[in-house]
């Protein structure tokens, strides 16, 4: 009996013991004699011993993911596996008080972002120049894509994510968000490259006259200032 509850005190710690197990134990040390409850036992811990959802985790996943000759799979895999969890990420997440996004790791392989839209925002048409992975863990986003044309761009479709969806955007893809609750949406967007220093020239869409231009941060940065200032 005594060796049955030292290994599963050790289950999932490299060896090292459990002190949410250890503490719990006890509880059932003298229904272990019932074989059946074993398998209780594991079943009642089974979330105790997984590893739970860090940033610095995720960002080393991510590291080792994108030299891979599928790093987009791989790495939508990932986003799809924190965001199932969302409580998890947001517990991970530092609090966010303001609409806008901040970057949690940027290097010219790798960008991770943690992006909050908010309330009732309405984002511009723009692309990345290179791929990216979205994962909601708060609220729910629109992406309405578009697509190029002799004189601008025209809609072509849209996606509705709410909390535990993800999607993969490619290269030249051009779309633009829609928050459409009141209050903050958050998301976990990754980028295979430097999303401040793109392989080649950005573009966004003026969203009135479509007519195309420059990506400009400072107006994405004035844009999501201007969205909390109405909504608050």
């Amino acid at each position: 009996m005594e060796e049955r509850v030292c290994d599963i005190s050790r289950l999932g710690m490299g060896g090292r013991p459990s002190p949410v197990l250890s503490s719990n134990l006890s509880l059932f040390a003298t229904e272990l004699a019932v074989p059946w409850l074993w398998y209780f036992v594991l079943d009642r811990f089974r979330a105790e011993v997984v590893t739970m959802f860090t940033i610095e985790g995720f960002i080393e996943s991510c590291r080792k993911a994108i030299v891979a000759s599928d790093a987009e799979r791989v790495i939508r895999e990932l986003v799809t596996e924190a965001v199932s969890d969302p409580s998890s990420v947001v517990r991970a997440m530092p609090e966010r008080r303001h609409a806008g996004l901040e970057a949690v790791h940027r290097s010219a392989e790798l960008t991770v972002l943690d992006f909050a839209w908010a309330p009732w925002m309405s984002f511009k048409p723009h692309d990345h120049a290179m791929w990216s992975i979205v994962g909601i863990f708060t609220g729910r986003e629109v992406n309405v894509f578009w697509r190029r044309t002799p004189n601008g761009i025209e809609a072509a479709g849209a996606r509705s994510l709410g909390v535990g969806e993800v999607t993969l955007l490619g290269r030249d893809i051009i779309h633009s968000v829609v928050n459409p609750i009141g209050k903050l949406t958050r998301a976990i967007h990754v980028y295979g490259g430097d999303f401040f220093a793109p392989p080649r020239q950005r573009s966004e869409w003026d969203p009135e006259t479509q007519h195309e231009r420059p990506w400009d941060l400072e107006d994405t940065r004035r844009l999501f200032a201007e969205a909390e200032a109405r909504a608050s």
